[in-house]
């Protein structure tokens, strides 16, 4: 994954758009019209952030802690669930989000049994995110997690609502 991947969108301009997120990026928007899409989420997580104000983000992250790869995590902290939660919460409180407001789920931490250890990782993910959000004082609204299918999570900034589809496409991310 490259840097330029790995961005941190800002509220985007009022005329709405659905705006994907991919592994290692967090998106947040106070536009009402927006939509935030993660790209497939396999044994990766997406954390789901909505406030009622109106702000959502969304943060697709690969490795659930940055101390497996601190270089790696300077320079990409979105990759990381430690570091990528912390940055979560920095981008939607500066678009006018309160943390104790905020509504967050979980989407992803699926086992690919074809793959190595995919279930190890996506448990350490899991993991990870629930005891970040747990130790911010930051209890889960739901989740949707595990199983052997990739997902995709859609939300939408407007009311919150979060559509969550099974995505065939991938084998795991």
């Amino acid at each position: 994954m490259t840097g330029d991947r790995n961005h941190i969108g800002t509220p985007s301009p009022d005329d709405g758009q659905q705006r994907v997120v991919h592994v290692g990026e967090i998106v947040v928007s106070a536009s009402a019209a927006d939509v935030l899409v993660s790209a497939p989420v396999g044994s990766c997580v997406a954390v789901c952030l909505w406030d009622p104000s109106g702000v959502a983000g969304l943060l697709h992250f690969l490795w659930p802690d940055s101390k497996l790869d601190p270089a790696k995590a300077e320079c990409e902290p979105a990759a990381f669930a430690d570091t990528g939660l912390v940055l979560l919460f920095e981008e939607a409180s500066r678009a006018g989000a309160e943390k104790r407001r905020c509504k967050v789920r979980l989407v992803g931490g699926a086992d690919f049994p074809d793959r190595d250890e995919s279930d190890r990782w996506a448990k350490r993910n899991l993991l990870a995110a629930r005891s970040v959000l747990w130790r911010s004082g930051v209890l889960l609204d739901g989740e949707e997690v595990g199983g052997t299918k990739a997902r995709r999570a859609a939300l939408k900034v407007a009311n919150g609502q979060l559509l969550v589809t099974i995505d065939e496409s991938l084998a795991g991310s």
